[in-house]
């Protein structure tokens, strides 16, 4: 099977540029593709690691893998998607962040040409870049942008600096291409308008063609955005949501996404996948949700939150289980803030006042509880986490 028709199968393709040109062009020789992500944060987090896995698929099947991890762009901000202008981040930040994803990007691509396009667009002289590079683009296609249009509609305005972050990714895809001969680029679907802006430069500039290709946006089968909790983000640092935490919301899915889910999120073939939804959907959950921590944080780590999940769903606590660290008389609201499970004291009250607060198998219907014994202190049926008491 050719690969495109590969990620199509397995649902990581939402929208191609010349199709039938791009199977041709793979299959005449190596092609050169990449994708990018902005340090604006310590961490990727689900949703970032498709086109990261899209890029490990093409890899595979023989491509030239780059990533980009954008220094340059951080400074500005993708707009795409936002209803406001991102906080600017100070040079430290972009740096602190920049270390974390390249190591979190290895881990995904560990073939794959890492760079920083920091090292072409800050050199960049601003008069030199609008006459070049800026000619090339209508105001008025620009503005027909979906995140462009939408920003302006709902009137909440748009910085100067960040209408520039086209013509900057634009900018990516042109240097790759002349430093690294690409002609791919891959990300989600809202980066089309960027993507095929891309395309379009090297076209005029450089009299060839280069292709796109976009994923599609993680969403449940209702259409709502996945990767957050109440907990926050779906984050792949464990230091920002642990292993079981991590495996604990691909077991909590709904079991409508389950199918879709274990070919985007796993190695398994996609007959075995159909064949073990169609059997039974819990074991396939939590066949999902074993696969999908082990390609983060790597089988060991998902077998062991796993075996803790099993444990605590029979009443008990593990070992691997995680835990909190409290003291005695301290208010259950606040616990339930400190294990992620509230953003706030009155989102924990109402999750008590709900009648989905227990400390093992009793229920705590007392907004004013304490905790005055170590255990297990739930939050509905399928998030726990271990209570212990700080000595002294």
């Amino acid at each position: 099977m050719h690969i495109i028709d590969q990620l199509r199968a397995r649902g990581f393709v939402h929208q191609i540029t010349d199709e039938a040109a791009l199977r041709a062009a793979i299959d005449a020789g190596p092609v050169t593709v990449y994708v990018g992500a902005d340090p604006t944060a310590k961490s990727l987090h689900a949703g970032h690691l498709l086109p990261l896995l899209c890029l490990r698929w093409l890899a595979e099947a023989g491509l030239d893998p780059i990533v980009i991890v954008g220094g340059g762009t951080a400074l500005i901000g993708d707009p795409t998607g936002k209803d406001k202008t991102r906080d600017m981040l100070t040079d430290a930040d972009i740096a602190a962040n920049k270390a974390a994803l390249t190591k979190q990007v290895r881990l995904f691509a560990p073939n794959a040409r890492v760079v920083d396009n920091a090292e072409w667009l800050c050199g960049l002289g601003y008069v030199a870049f609008l006459r070049d590079i800026g000619q090339h683009f209508s105001v008025n296609k620009m503005l027909s942008a979906e995140t462009f249009k939408m920003r302006l509609e709902r009137e909440q305005g748009l910085s100067f600096i960040e209408f520039n972050y086209t013509l900057l990714q634009s900018y990516d895809f042109l240097e790759l291409y002349r430093r690294y001969g690409c002609r791919l680029q891959i990300g989600g679907q809202d980066q089309w308008f960027n993507i095929i802006s891309g395309c379009d430069l090297i076209r005029r500039l450089e009299g060839v063609e280069a292709w796109g290709l976009t994923i599609p946006l993680l969403t449940t089968s209702d259409g709502k955005k996945m990767g957050k909790t109440a907990g926050g983000a779906w984050f792949l640092d464990p230091e920002m949501l642990s292993p079981y935490h991590y495996f604990q919301n691909w077991l909590n899915v709904d079991d409508q996404d389950v199918q879709k889910l274990l070919q985007l999120y796993s190695y398994l073939p996609l007959d075995e996948i159909a064949a073990l939804v169609v059997k039974d959907i819990r074991a396939a959950k939590r066949v999902l949700a074993v696969e999908a921590t082990a390609v983060v944080h790597g089988r060991e780590a998902a077998v062991a939150a796993d075996e803790a999940a099993k444990a605590v769903f029979a009443g008990g606590a593990s070992a691997d289980m995680p835990e909190i660290v409290c003291t005695v008389g301290m208010p259950v609201i606040a616990a339930l803030v400190q294990a992620g499970f509230a953003k706030s004291n009155s989102e924990a009250r109402r999750a008590i006042e709900g009648g989905s607060v227990s400390m093992g198998s009793e229920k705590i219907t007392d907004v004013k509880a304490v905790l005055e014994v170590p255990g297990v202190l739930w939050s509905g049926k399928k998030r726990a986490v271990k209570i212990v008491f700080a000595c002294g």
